[in-house]
């Protein structure tokens, strides 16, 4: 039985990611025929051509000159207005120019232009129009490169199905064509989707129905942390639809469990409904990922930053906030390859690939651990850069933190979660603030370039205290290369879930509706004031204002390929380097003005949509169409505004600077703040 892996939209086109290479060197270890998809990348390199954007162009105008000629617009009408009317000048713009922006960031246009902060910044906002523009004409879809959501995402199998209508769906065309097309042509028996984070999961339930509706005879199965940590939870009937358009799911390790999915195929015994991953993998056992097949030159970098497992799980695995990775709760166990098994596996990937900067991809490794690899490393005179994940330790000492980088050190990206000593305890972080001090402070003098994770909001956590955490942050500035500082979720998983009530939450609850569980909420004994909390968004706003920040997966975004090569190209500092520096933005549109008044709608609209879904989360605990359909339909109506209109005001558009590098969880149908 010939095998095809798919990773699908929507996450990084920038590196190809570890599952796809993982299984298919276990699979051909073990005489398996396999075939590697990076759908991601590949259905981004179709959506990403002018062609393809000028028909998505088009389409926005007919959308939006349709609702213009509306004698008034519903409340539903005016979000969509907003919506095309914003992404006016990406339409008008983005065709014309997406060709030499992928390009660049391909390096077909040579390093100097790859590392040009102003050409590069031009590239990267020319990409983010384009993503503007597809999600505005499959609106009201929110879409980039970590979220993909419409307002029901993923509440019941029919909402399910519902978005995987190519109205609804901008990858409908490419899985239903160039991707169906190829696995006919490969004769293929078995479709393995892989689904890693939680922007992946709709759109592998639409690649499932088109399959379904034009394989009929392949076999298709699903798994990975996402898939895994939505069906966990779940079981019955209410399991049963979940698993939805696939025959099968395979959750939580999937080496041996997929191996023995196949084989029973080939045996011709019946394979339906959830199967689980045995013991965790011996990692001394486990071949090396295997990158052939994937498409290398169409990742969007100028050189392959290729990610390797030197462990699997958490040496700490304790965090209270933490739910994370191929585990039903908290982390997976920690495990280790043997130092000369990584040697092996990362020469043979070196010389296959031409590859020379690897990330060394893992939920935490151990810092003795990367010193040995990092001392072979040297031993053995290899040219290679590396970065990865660590805690910071204790045992980062200078010498050690020496070691590290005379062993390829470039940037290591650290849990520092938050500078409260309160909020470590309840964290359960176990790295007094001194020492994460010492550590950034050690592997800062050593040349490496540090980032730092945080995050406020956790449960009780008080006004002062996130302030600690912003006051750490600027006062570790000259030693940071760059930080993130997300806002607290719960996670199903996590020990702050299971045991809410000792943390100072007053109550959790799901919504009825939600039939897959995607959304948890609570409610804390003591929350913070409004005023508080623009207060802290204001104090992160300035600190933010120090170094030049960017969004995933762009360079000046935590732990991506641009940033680990722009590091390495100009140094740890760069992003401080370019605080001051403007970042050039794309033409404004010129058009006609409106007929309806942008900004008065602008603003009701989101608000009154504010409120719908706080009623029905916060106030009814309960989720459907018709519930949302009642109270959208209860708003008052918009009209046009007389002749005459004044010029449209020019806006700007914030950047976000709340989240995770790699989200945790699934989707959440609350609003974000």
């Amino acid at each position: 039985m010939k095998v095809a892996l798919v990773y699908p939209p929507s996450c990084d086109p920038t590196a190809p990611y570890l599952s796809l290479p993982t299984l298919t060197g276990y699979l051909r270890e073990h005489g398996v025929d396999v075939v590697p998809i990076d759908a991601n990348v590949e259905a981004y390199d179709r959506l990403l051509r002018r062609d393809s954007l000028e028909l998505l162009a088009e389409r926005l105008w007919r959308r939006l000159q349709r609702l213009e000629r509306n004698a008034r617009l519903t409340h539903v009408e005016q979000l969509a207005y907003v919506a095309l009317c914003d992404a006016r000048a990406d339409a008008a713009s983005a065709p014309g120019r997406i060709d030499a922006a992928v390009a660049l960031l391909r390096g077909q246009r040579g390093a100097d232009a790859f590392f040009d902060p102003e050409r590069y910044a031009s590239a990267v906002a020319t990409v983010d129009s384009a993503l503007r523009l597809i999600a505005a004409v499959h609106t009201p879809l929110v879409l980039d490169f970590v979220r993909y959501r419409t307002p029901f995402s993923l509440l019941t199998a029919e909402e399910i199905a519902a978005d995987a209508e190519p109205a609804r769906n901008p990858f409908h065309e490419f899985f239903s064509g160039e991707l169906c097309e190829r696995l006919r042509a490969e004769q293929v028996g078995l479709v393995g989707i892989s689904v890693v984070f939680p922007g992946q999961l709709q759109p592998a339930y639409s690649l499932a129905h088109a399959l379904r509706r034009l394989l009929p005879d392949v076999h298709l199965t699903v798994g990975g942390p996402a898939i895994t940590q939505l069906l966990t939870r779940l079981e019955g009937r209410a399991l049963e639809r979940a698993v939805g358009p696939f025959h099968s799911a395979i959750l939580f390790e999937g080496e041996a469990a997929l191996l023995e999915h196949v084989q029973a195929l080939e045996r011709g015994e019946p394979r339906t409904g959830v199967y689980k991953g045995g013991q965790a993998q011996n990692m001394a056992a486990l071949p090396g990922p295997d990158f052939r097949g994937l498409p290398l030159d169409k990742y969007l970098s100028p050189e392959p930053v290729l990610p390797y497992d030197p462990t699997r799980g958490c040496y700490w695995g304790v965090c209270t906030f933490c739910h994370y990775g191929l585990a039903e709760v908290g982390t997976a166990g920690y495990r280790e390859r043997p130092v000369a098994h990584v040697l092996e596996h990362l020469r043979a990937i070196a010389a296959r690939h031409d590859c020379r900067l690897f990330y060394f991809s893992q939920d935490s490794v151990s810092p003795k651990t990367m010193l040995r690899i990092a001392r072979e490393i040297r031993s053995a005179g290899l040219p290679w850069r590396w970065a990865t994940d660590m805690r910071p330790e204790r045992s980062l000492t200078p010498e050690r933190c020496d070691e590290l980088v005379a062993g390829g050190a470039l940037a290591m990206a650290l849990g520092v979660e938050s500078a409260a000593p309160r909020v470590l305890a309840l964290i359960d972080k176990g790295v007094p603030v001194d020492t994460v001090r010492n550590a950034i402070g050690n592997l800062a003098r050593s040349g490496i370039a540090v980032e730092a994770m945080c995050f406020t909001d956790f449960p009780t956590e008080t006004y002062p205290e996130a302030l600690a955490t912003l006051e750490f942050l600027d006062e570790q500035r000259d030693d940071l290369s760059l930080f993130i500082c997300g806002e607290f979720d719960l996670t199903h998983g996590s020990l702050v879930a299971q045991k809410p009530e000792d943390f100072g939450i007053r109550r959790t609850w799901k919504i009825e509706g939600d039939e897959l569980g995607t959304g948890l909420f609570y409610e804390e004994r003591r929350e913070k004031s409004d005023d508080e909390r623009e207060q802290i968004d204001a104090a992160l706003a300035d600190l933010s204002q120090k170094w030049r920040l960017s969004h995933y997966p762009w360079a000046g975004a935590l732990s991506t390929a641009h940033t680990l090569l722009w590091y390495e190209h100009h140094g740890p500092q760069i992003f401080k380097q370019l605080a001051e520096t403007p970042v050039p933005e794309l033409p404004r549109f010129r058009g006609r003005p409106p007929r309806y008044d942008l900004e008065a709608l602008r603003r009701r609209a989101h608000a009154r949509e504010a409120d719908i879904w706080h009623t029905l989360v916060h106030e009814r605990s309960r989720v459907s169409r018709a519930d949302y359909r009642a109270l959208a339909d209860a708003c008052p109506t918009a009209q046009p505004r007389p002749r005459g209109p004044a010029r449209e005001p020019a806006r700007s558009r914030p950047v976000g600077r709340r989240g995770r590098r790699a989200p945790n969880g699934v989707n959440s149908t609350r609003p974000e703040r």
